[in-house]
């Protein structure tokens, strides 16, 4: 018989003796995937699958969806409350009492002492909706702390800083179905096929139905990048330079759209004036784009029916990171494609719920998108809620990347962290740990006990993860789905509502604000909370989602009484004119100038860093390092260097080497790839004591959110290979 020929052996899938299907939603990405979870006999979740009749994913799941069902049982769950004085003491096991009670009286002692804002909250885009809103209404309207936060002005802030600039709101404009429309797209610093793989998918069916032109924008040549028709590799940092080069090409061959310009938009002539400064020519020299792809992408965009641009990280992560995605706006406004099918500015988002975070926990101001600076909006909210309006600050206190330095200069003495892990997710580690050493209480909520940063907190709480739980998810494109509850917790962990509603107790205010129990009457007060707003789902129920397999806002309680189901390819903002949310309703373009602020390579670190996700893991890994099939695929740290570059430094491929910056160092394995150029090296970002040892973390000014993708490095052999191994391996474990 003739080598493979023969009887075929068909692939068997492993019976797990599935007895019902439990459907919930990831919690990983913000792709916003409906899943379902198979629980065996025992009541053991099994296996995950993904959704056939859910529009976001149809039927599909990356890598992490596939094996998410292994995160219930993974090691390094906490299961009791633990409690020390000191950090270089050990935790004892507390009972929840106890635990509360330390918690509130600590945070009394320290506001009574230092004032109300001497105590900090960085929450995360982990929660489900109805905890973010009662976390907001326990942080505004109980503790009272003006220092509040997400852990989302890591990753989203700079698009919620832009699309407020831009439109007087947040809010992606476009959805999915818009790849289904569009005639040309860009992608901005994203790399669909490792951060969000089933939109990656969306986009590739259509694509290939439609033919559109794909550009991507990128210094590395990511998946994406591989996969485009053009691809683009910019100068780190000069996002904004190549957006109105175009913009000034389009202008002035006259490609604009403008009646939509007159009927949308504000301030056009102050925006005409300053790209007239980036001509081609000059812009090229700085963005590294040469001059004659500039005029073509240009001509592209504006000549194209529908045309559309997604971005992520590689614009928001950056000290122009606001002004990047301001500039995106601009292009899109100036083309007419802002509100219609195949024309947006769409935003992927990052974490599972960070949607659900800037709608409803109060971070940046009230639910709803209500902000603290409008005194209607703060007696609203207040006579709600059943309390002084006089409580509220009057305007947003600091952002995440401030309350650490704020720790450092003694204004903040204590911090709670809610599902966050600064010590892998925040710039310049070594600054970080030093800042955490010098709280005098430091509360840790979270479902894994040995997350990093447990080693300089006084109080953990252990909380319950994902499907352990139940509530509401909004994904990228403003959708929201249901997170039902499919096993219980470990031990004494509790759901985050339960414990945001148990410390409101010990609280003045907690005595007169509700708190509800049940997440679907925490959701009612919601609904009643958007009705009217940009943020309208009051026409929603969890019955309803669930049914729907997620539905996009606005959906409002008119739409339901009339009996108007959500369309299933879900809705888009802003597609009548004058209804952009500034007072005349109008967009503004707003002019740009360049300033160029970034850490450069120089002869002592002739290296940039950039820095990334990997398809298999999430964030810190704090879930995905645990989960066998997943963290099999990239155990270990490691860079990816130019062949030409490693060469010239002595590197082989596979060797440990040494990243130096003017933070710290790290080692990691060399990986030798065309992907990056000789300049540059790639490191993904979610290994602890790796990466951030590294960045600098320089601030954008209108977002606050750090510059991850912009240091300077050198790289080092390291003589002493097994040593080098064996640091490696430290820097995984947790």
């Amino acid at each position: 018989m003739l080598f493979g020929r023969g009887k075929k052996n068909p692939v068997k899938i492993a019976d797990k003796g599935i007895v019902e299907w439990k459907y919930t939603t990831c919690g990983y990405c913000s792709t916003g995937c409906s899943i379902e979870v198979g629980l065996n006999a025992d009541g053991k979740p099994v296996s995950s699958r993904g959704v056939g009749g859910a529009d976001v994913n149809r039927g599909k799941l990356c890598v992490k969806g596939i094996f998410e069902h292994e995160i219930f049982t993974a090691d390094g769950r906490g299961d009791k409350p633990l409690l020390r004085n000191h950090i270089h003491e050990g935790y004892e096991q507390v009972e929840w009492d106890h635990a509360l009670d330390k918690m509130a009286d600590e945070i009394l002692r320290i506001q009574k002492t230092y004032g109300r804002d001497s105590f900090a909250i960085v929450s995360t885009g982990q929660l489900l909706t109805e905890e973010f809103y009662t976390l907001g209404k326990l942080a505004r309207g109980c503790i009272g702390t003006n220092n509040y936060d997400g852990n989302t002005t890591l990753c989203m802030a700079s698009a919620v800083s832009g699309y407020k600039r831009s439109f007087g709101s947040d809010g992606p404009p476009g959805n999915y179905e818009d790849f289904e429309h569009t005639d040309c797209l860009i992608a901005w610093g994203s790399n669909l096929p490792e951060q969000h793989p089933i939109i990656y998918w969306r986009m590739k069916e259509a694509q290939e139905k439609r033919n559109f032109p794909l550009i991507v924008v990128d210094p590395r040549v990511t998946m994406l990048a591989q996969n485009a028709d053009m691809h683009l590799a910019i100068t780190p940092g000069t996002d904004v330079v190549l957006q109105n080069a175009i913009m000034h090409v389009i202008l002035d061959e006259g490609l604009e759209d403008r009646d939509y310009i007159a009927a949308n938009c504000s301030d056009f002539e102050q925006l005409e004036k300053e790209v007239q400064k980036y001509d081609p020519v000059t812009a090229s020299k700085i963005c590294g784009i040469d001059e004659d792809t500039i005029r073509n992408v240009a001509r592209l965009y504006a000549n194209a029916d529908a045309a559309m641009s997604i971005w992520t990280m590689g614009i928001n992560q950056s000290t122009h990171g606001s002004d990047g995605v301001v500039g995106i706006n601009n292009l899109n406004l100036i083309t007419g494609n802002i509100g219609k099918a195949g024309g947006t500015s769409l935003s992927i988002t990052g974490q599972c719920n960070a949607m659900g975070t800037r709608e409803w926990s109060s971070c940046s101001g009230l639910p709803g998108y209500r902000v603290l600076e409008k005194p209607e909006e703060r007696e609203e909210i207040a006579k709600f809620w059943g309390i002084d309006a006089e409580f509220f600050p009057k305007q947003r206190g600091l952002t995440e990347t401030d309350i650490f330095p704020a720790i450092e200069t003694g204004q903040i003495k204590g911090l709670w962290l809610v599902a966050t892990n600064p010590m892998t997710s925040m710039a310049n580690t070594a600054r970080i740990r030093k800042t955490l050493e010098k709280l005098d209480f430091l509360v840790v909520q979270d479902s894994y006990a040995d997350v990093e940063t447990t080693q300089y907190a006084h109080l953990y709480l252990p909380a319950a993860t994902w499907a352990e739980k139940e509530g509401v998810f909004t994904n990228t494109e403003r959708r929201v789905n249901i997170v039902r509850k499919v096993t219980d917790a470990p031990g004494e962990s509790q759901a985050d509502l339960w414990i945001f509603n148990e410390l409101a107790k010990r609280f003045e205010n907690g005595k007169k604000i509700k708190f509800p129990e049940a997440p679907s009457d925490v959701f009612d007060e919601m609904r009643e909370l958007s009705r009217g707003r940009l943020v309208d789902i009051s026409g929603m129920s969890h019955d309803k989602i669930e049914t729907q397999r997620g539905i996009q806002w606005p959906y409002t309680s008119d739409e339901a009484d009339k009996g108007i189901e959500p369309p299933s390819g879900g809705k888009r903002l802003y597609t009548e004119a004058g209804t952009f949310r500034y007072a005349d309703g109008k967009a503004k373009l707003i002019p740009l100038p360049f300033i160029d602020n970034n850490e450069v390579p120089d002869d002592d670190y002739p290296l940039w860093l950039n820095t990334g996700r990997l398809v298999e893991h999430f964030h810190t890994r704090t879930k995905t390092g645990k989960v066998g099939n997943n963290n099999k695929y990239s155990p270990i740290p490691f860079m990816e260097i130019n062949p030409d570059a490693a060469e010239e430094l002595g590197i082989v491929h596979g060797e440990y080497v040494r990243c130096i910056s003017r933070r710290g160092d790290a080692v990691v394995m060399a990986m030798s790839t065309q992907r990056v150029p000789k300049n540059m090296i790639f490191i993904p970002f979610h290994f602890h004591d790796c990466v951030n040892r590294l960045t600098l973390g320089l601030l954008d000014p209108h977002s606050r959110q750090p510059a991850f993708k912009q240091s300077a490095v050198r790289v080092e052999r390291i003589e002493d290979q097994q040593a080098a191994a064996q640091m490696s391996m430290e820097m995984r474990d947790f």
